[in-house]
C-alpha cells in the first residue's frame, strides 16, 4: 500500500510540473504572437536613507522579475506599455508603477507601519497578528536557517519565551533531542506526561525530523485559548511548524552548505598520574586504610614523567600488565575517549517556482555528521526530500499535495551505554591507552567500544498530505484533509568477542561486560522493528463577513485520528561467525517478541471570532473530544475557551499618541483542555497479563518454559487530567514599529492529575493502579522585547525574551508530609532540603568544641578537616527529625532545581552586505545539588572515586606533607567521607549560566559580480556555535547536562561548532 501511494504521489508531481511548463508556454507563445512593442526599463529603488539592496522588483502576472544591486539598481527587458511593476521588499510598503514606455523610474519605498497586520498561522486557520487575543509567538524562517544546527530544538532554543529547551541524560549523542515543554512542567510526570503538541503542516509529527531550512513559520500556541481547537491533544500547548512551498514567478534554485568542525565542550580535567596517586594515597590514609600506591611505583610514576623509562607497566604473575596501583602512565582519559575536531558537512537543495495556477517546491538535504568518541564508529546521517504542489484547479477549487521523506541513520559502539561514561573517570591516570607492544590495554573498556560490535539505528518517516480548499460562494471556504504518516524504527545490535593480549603478545578473550552477563567470548545480536501508521482526517468549514467595520468569522469541524503500532524484535547468542554478525548466523537463546497496539481519538470544534475595527476582538472556543483510552461517561469530554482583546491605540480619545504608538493592545484569556497522555498503561482499564517465552530459570525437558505473570489491579475510574488556564497580555508597537514587544503571565491548574498509586496490603499480590489523586499549579510570566531600525546603509536590530514559570503541588495524597515520598500538598515542585554547614573544622580542638551542641547523628571519628553542620532546632542533636515538613529537625529548604527566568538575546546588524550576529542563551536562576565522584572526587571507596583537577582543593593541615590549605573548598579527602557529604548550603551550587549559543559573521557578494554566472545571490559566512560559557557551576560540569543515567555529569558531552557555509541562488 505505501509504494503504491508514494508512486501516485511521485505522478502527481510530475503532473504539476508539466502543468505549470504548459502554463508557461501557453504564456510565452501568447508573447511571441503578440505584436505590442516591448522595452527596457532601469530604475533606482531607494528609502528615506538611501539605495535598498535586494528589493524585489517584477513585472506583475509574469515571471519577468529582478532583484536590485549594492546600489538599488536594476534592469528589466521585455517591458510591454501598460504593464504594472511590483516593487516589494520586506518591512516596507509594496508599490505598483505603471510602464508608459520611459528609460528610467525612481521609486521611493515607504516603511510599512502595519507590520503587526502580518498573518499568523493558528489553528485550523491564519489570523493577523494585530487581531489575536491569545498567547502565541510566532518564528520566521530566517531565524531557523541562520544557524547550522543539526535540528528545530537547537534552533529554537531561547529564541522564544516560555518555550524551553533541556538536556536529557542522552546528553549530546548524535542522535539525542532536547526535552521540550511550555511554560514550565505540566504534571509530576508521576504517570502521565506534559510534552507539547506538535503539528508539522498540521498533522502530528517529529520537528527533529524535518530539514530546518525547509521551514517557513513557526507558531507556538501557549495558553488554552489558543490551543483548545485541538482539544486534548494540546493540553500543554502546540507547536506550530509550516513548511515552505512554491510561488508564483520565476524559477529558483537555491543551494546552502556547510562544512562543521565539533569539539567536546566541558570535559572534566584529570590530575596528573603523581598528584593522582598523592591524592588517592592522601584519602586512604584518612580513611585508616594503607596507601593505594606503593613508593615503587609512585617512584615509577616519577620517572615516566620525567622521561627516564619508557614503560608504561609490568607483567604480574598471570602475564598480564598491572594496571591501576601497579601500572605508571599518565593518561587523560577523558582526552584519549573524545576526538578533538570531529568534521561533519551538511548540503541543502531546493527547487520553487509556478505560475497563477500551479505552484510547486521541491527539496532534498544531506547531512553528515560525525561524533566525538574517538574509538568504533559514531556517526549519524539524515536525508530528506520534501515536495509540495499547490494547483487551482477551478476558480473555486484549490488542490494541496504534500510528501516528505526522512531517514536517519545512526551507528555507534554497542559498548556505549550510560555504564560507559560513568567508567571514564574510573579510569586511573596511571592506566594505559595502549600496552608496552602496542595493544588496547584490558579493562579499559576501549576494546569493547573498538571491536565488541555496533549498534545501527535507522528511522523512516514517510508523510503524505492531500487536501482540498473549496470556495463555493465568496468568504465562505470548505477544507478537507486526508493524511498518512508511517515510522519505521529498526535497531541492530550486536555482542561480539573481544580480545586482549598478554604481555607476551598472545591474545585472551575478555568478558564483553566485565562478567556481569557475558563470559569471555560470548556473542548476541538483537534485532528491533517498530512500525507506527498515524492516519488523520480534519473536515471543517469557516465562512467570514464585515459590515459596517463588524467582522465575524466562524467556523467548524470535525477530526479523527488513528494511530496503530506494530513491533517485532529478536535476539540470539553464539554466533557461528563474528564476520557475520546477524540473527541468523546465531546458535543458542534465540528468543523472539513482538506486540500490536492502537489507539484512536476524535473530536468536533468550532471557533467564532469577533472584532470591530481592530479595537475590540472577541474569541469563543470549543471542542468535544473522545478518546479510545478510557471507557464509558469517561471518554468523552467538552473543553471551552473565551479570549478577548482591546486594542487602545485604536480609541479617538488616544489622539495624537497613534502616531507614536500604533499598537497598545490588551488581551486576557481563560480555557480548559484534557489530557489523555497516561505513561503507563494505552488502556488503563484493561488487565494484561506479562509473558515471556523461554525465560524460565529451570530446564522442562531440557528447556527453558515460557512464563506468564499475574496481571495487575486496574482502575475503570482513571480519566482525563483536566487543565484550566488563565493568561493576561499586553502587546505593544513603538515609533513606527521600531520598538515591538508583549507581557503575559499566566496560571496553569491541573486538576485531577495522575498520581499515586494507593496504599494496600502487600498480601494481596498485586499493585495497585495509579489514579486522579493530585493536583498543581504553575504560574509566571513571559517578556519580549524588539528593536529594529535602520540608518542609510546600516540596519540593526535588538531582540530579548525573558520567561519565568513555578509549578506548586496543590494537592497530593500524603498527610502526614513525609518527605520520603516526594510529594506533599504545597510544595513547590524540585525543592532541595538540606543541612545548614557552618564550616570547615580547622582544628580538633575547634570540631570537638562545635560537636558538644551540633553532633550529628551520622558518623563517627569526627576531627579537624571535617564538616561542621548546624543544629537549628536546639536539641543538640543534628538529624532530620521525623522527615516530615512539620519535623524535619535540622532541614530546611535550601534550593530549588527549577530553571527560573530563561531568556535569550539576539544582536544583529548588517552593512553593505555583510552581516553580523550574535545569541545569547541562558537561566538566570537555579539550585542544584550534585553528588558522586565527579563533584566529591573521593567517595565510596576507591573503586567509585575521581581525581579532577578540581579535587586536588581539599583541606590540609598545617603538617600536612603535601602542604597545608586551611582554606579549601573540599574537606578532608577519605575515601569513607560520606559523613562530610549530606545535602548542605556549602555545595549546593548555583546553576544559572550564560551561553554564547551563537556567533556569525557574513558577507554577501556584490549582485553585479555574481549576476555574470547566472546567479541572484551568494552569501558566505563563518559561524561559531557554544563558543563561550560562564557559570558559578563548578568547572567539572557543563550547567546544561546536568544529570545522567549513572549520575551527575556522567553523559556524551555538548559540542562546541564552528562552521563555514554557503548560500546561492540561481
Amino acid at each position: 500500500m505505501l509504494k503504491k501511494m508514494q508512486t501516485v504521489s511521485f505522478l502527481l508531481l510530475s503532473l504539476a510540473l508539466s502543468y505549470g511548463e504548459q502554463l508557461h508556454a501557453s504564456e510565452f507563445s501568447a508573447a511571441t504572437t503578440t505584436t505590442q512593442q516591448t522595452g527596457r526599463l532601469t530604475g533606482v529603488i531607494e528609502d528615506e536613507f538611501g539605495p535598498v539592496t535586494g528589493a524585489s522588483v517584477i513585472v506583475k502576472g509574469t515571471t519577468n522579475g529582478t532583484v536590485t544591486d549594492m546600489n538599488g539598481g536594476f534592469t528589466l527587458n521585455n517591458v510591454k506599455k501598460g504593464d504594472f511593476i511590483i516593487i516589494s521588499f520586506i518591512g516596507y510598503i509594496t508599490q505598483e508603477v505603471k510602464y508608459i514606455g520611459q528609460d528610467v523610474i525612481k521609486v521611493q519605498l515607504k516603511e510599512d507601519t502595519q507590520t503587526l497586520d502580518e498573518v499568523v498561522v493558528v489553528g485550523f486557520g491564519t489570523q493577523k497578528k494585530i487581531n489575536l487575543t491569545g498567547s502565541i509567538s510566532m518564528v520566521n524562517a530566517d531565524v531557523i536557517e541562520s544557524r547550522p544546527v543539526q535540528n528545530v530544538s537547537q534552533a529554537l532554543q531561547g529564541v522564544v519565551p516560555g518555550l524551553n529547551f533541556s538536556v536529557n541524560s542522552g546528553g549530546g549523542t548524535l542522535d539525542n533531542t532536547l526535552n521540550v515543554n511550555i511554560r514550565g512542567a505540566g504534571t509530576i510526570g508521576d504517570g502521565s506526561g506534559s510534552s507539547p503538541l506538535i503539528l508539522i503542516d498540521g498533522i502530528e509529527g517529529n520537528m527533529n525530523a524535518i530539514n530546518p531550512n525547509d521551514i517557513e513559520s513557526i507558531s507556538v500556541l501557549k495558553d488554552a485559548a489558543s490551543a483548545s481547537i485541538y482539544g486534548a491533544r494540546a493540553s500543554f500547548g502546540v507547536i506550530m511548524i509550516t513548511t515552505k512551498g512554491g510561488k508564483a514567478g520565476k524559477t529558483n534554485v537555491s543551494y546552502s552548505g556547510n562544512v562543521r568542525f565539533t569539539d567536546a565542550l566541558q570535559i572534566p580535567e584529570m590530575m596528573d598520574s603523581y598528584q593522582f596517586a598523592q591524592y588517592f594515597n592522601a584519602a586512604a590514609a584518612n580513611a585508616g586504610q594503607s596507601a593505594v600506591f606503593s613508593a615503587e611505583v609512585m617512584q615509577r610514576i616519577i620517572d615516566y614523567q620525567a622521561g627516564k623509562i619508557t614503560t608504561v607497566s609490568t607483567p604480574n604473575s598471570e602475564g598480564k600488565w598491572n594496571m591501576y596501583s601497579g601500572a605508571n602512565a599518565n593518561t587523560n582519559w577523558f582526552k584519549e575517549v573524545y576526538r578533538d575536531w570531529a568534521p561533519s558537512h551538511e548540503h541543502n537543495l531546493s527547487v520553487s517556482g509556478g505560475s497563477d495556477k500551479v505552484t510547486y517546491r521541491v527539496s532534498g538535504s544531506f547531512m553528515n555528521q560525525n561524533g566525538l568518541i574517538r574509538f568504533g564508529e559514531d556517526k549519524f546521517n539524515r536525508y530528506t526530500i520534501d515536495a509540495k504542489i499547490s494547483a487551482k484547479l477551478t476558480d473555486w477549487a484549490t488542490m494541496n499535495y504534500t510528501n516528505k521523506w526522512t531517514r536517519e541513520d545512526y551507528d555507534r559502539p554497542t559498548y556505549m551505554t550510560g555504564l560507559f561514561f560513568h567508567n571514564i573517570a574510573r579510569r586511573w591516570p596511571t592506566c594505559p591507552v595502549y600496552d608496552d607492544n602496542g595493544y588496547l590495554t584490558d579493562g579499559m573498556e576501549l576494546l569493547q567500544m573498538r571491536d565488541g560490535g555496533t549498534q545501527t539505528h535507522q528511522k523512516n518517516y514517510y508523510t503524505q498530505q492531500l487536501g482540498f480548499v473549496f470556495e463555493p460562494i465568496k468568504d465562505w471556504f470548505i477544507h478537507a484533509d486526508g493524511n498518512m504518516r508511517t515510522y519505521n524504527n529498526n535497531q541492530h545490535y550486536a555482542v561480539l568477542p573481544v580480545s586482549a593480549h598478554y604481555a607476551d603478545g598472545s591474545p585472551y578473550y575478555i568478558s564483553w561486560d566485565g562478567g556481569a552477563s557475558y563470559s569471555p567470548g560470548a556473542s548476541r545480536v538483537n534485532e528491533y522493528r517498530y512500525t507506527e501508521d498515524y492516519f488523520t482526517t480534519n473536515i471543517y468549514t469557516d465562512y467570514s463577513k464585515t459590515i459596517n467595520g463588524h467582522f465575524i468569522k466562524a467556523m467548524v469541524g470535525f477530526n479523527a485520528e488513528l494511530t496503530k503500532y506494530d513491533s517485532t524484535s529478536g535476539q540470539g547468542d553464539k554466533l557461528i561467525s563474528p564476520e557475520t554478525p546477524f540473527l541468523g548466523q546465531t546458535t543458542a537463546e534465540q528468543k523472539v517478541n513482538g506486540g500490536r497496539a492502537e489507539n484512536s481519538v476524535a473530536g468536533f470544534f468550532g471557533r467564532i471570532n469577533y472584532n470591530y475595527e481592530d479595537r475590540y476582538m472577541v474569541e469563543l472556543n470549543g471542542r468535544y473530544d473522545g478518546s479510545s483510552r478510557f471507557i464509558g461517561d469517561k471518554r468523552w469530554g467538552f473543553f471551552p475557551s473565551f479570549s478577548a482583546g482591546w486594542n487602545i491605540a485604536r480609541e479617538a480619545f488616544f489622539g495624537d499618541l497613534a502616531n507614536t504608538i500604533s499598537t497598545l493592545k490588551i488581551r486576557g484569556s481563560w480555557g480548559q483542555l484534557g489530557n489523555t497522555d497516561t505513561k503507563d498503561a494505552w488502556y488503563p482499564f484493561y488487565q494484561t497479563m506479562p509473558t515471556s517465552t523461554a525465560n524460565g530459570s529451570w530446564l522442562v525437558g531440557g528447556s527453558k518454559p515460557n512464563l506468564a505473570g499475574l496481571p495487575g489491579i486496574v482502575s475503570s475510574l482513571k480519566t482525563w487530567e483536566t487543565i484550566e488556564s488563565w493568561d493576561i497580555g499586553l502587546d505593544w508597537s513603538l515609533l513606527d514599529n521600531r520598538l515591538t514587544g508583549s507581557w503575559d503571565y499566566f496560571t496553569r491548574y491541573t486538576y485531577d492529575m495522575i498520581g499515586p498509586a494507593p496504599e494496600l496490603p502487600s498480601v494481596l499480590g498485586a499493585d495497585a493502579p495509579k489514579i486522579n489523586n493530585s493536583d498543581m499549579k504553575s504560574y509566571g510570566f513571559e517578556l519580549e522585547l524588539a528593536w529594529r531600525d535602520r540608518i542609510r546603509d546600516f540596519s540593526y536590530g535588538v531582540k530579548f525574551v525573558l520567561s519565568d514559570a513555578q509549578q506548586e503541588i496543590m494537592n497530593y495524597p500524603n498527610d502526614s508530609k513525609t518527605l520520603a515520598s516526594g510529594h506533599y500538598s504545597g510544595k513547590k515542585l524540585n525543592e532541595i532540603w538540606g543541612y545548614t554547614t557552618v564550616g570547615i573544622a580547622q582544628t580538633q580542638e575547634e570540631m570537638d568544641a562545635h560537636l558538644v551542641n551540633n553532633k550529628p547523628s551520622w558518623g563517627s571519628s569526627w576531627s579537624a578537616g571535617d564538616i561542621m553542620y548546624a543544629d537549628l532546632n536546639g536539641d543538640g542533636i543534628v538529624n532530620n527529625g521525623a522527615n516530615t515538613v512539620d519535623n524535619p529537625g535540622d532541614m530546611k529548604i535550601i534550593g530549588n532545581s527549577t530553571p527560573r527566568y530563561n531568556f535569550g538575546l539576539t544582536l544583529d546588524a548588517a552593512w553593505k552586505g555583510i552581516d553580523f550576529s550574535v545569541f545569547l542563551q541562558g537561566i538566570g536562576k537555579r539550585d542544584y545539588w550534585l553528588d558522586g565522584a565527579y563533584f566529591w572526587g573521593a567517595n565510596g571507596g576507591q573503586w567509585q572515586s575521581a581525581g579532577f583537577t578540581e579535587h586536588w582543593d581539599f583541606w590540609r593541615g598545617e603538617n600536612d606533607p603535601l602542604g597545608a590549605n586551611l582554606n579549601a573548598y573540599y574537606p578532608r579527602a577519605s575515601f569513607d567521607g560520606g559523613k562530610n557529604q549530606y545535602r548542605q548550603t556549602r555545595y549546593l551550587q548555583n546553576a544559572a549560566y550564560i551561553r554564547m549559543k551563537n556567533l556569525q559573521i557574513g558577507y554577501t557578494l556584490p549582485k553585479q559580480w555574481v549576476s555574470k554566472a547566472g546567479m541572484s545571490s551568494v552569501r558566505v559566512y563563518l559561524s561559531g556555535d557554544n563558543l563561550v560559557t560562564f557559570s558559578d557551576i563548578t568547572g567539572v560540569f557543563d550547567p546544561e547536562t546536568l544529570g545522567g543515567d549513572w549520575g551527575d555529569g556522567k553523559l556524551y558531552p555538548l559540542s562546541r561548532t564552528i562552521s563555514v557555509g554557503l548560500n546561492v541562488n540561481f
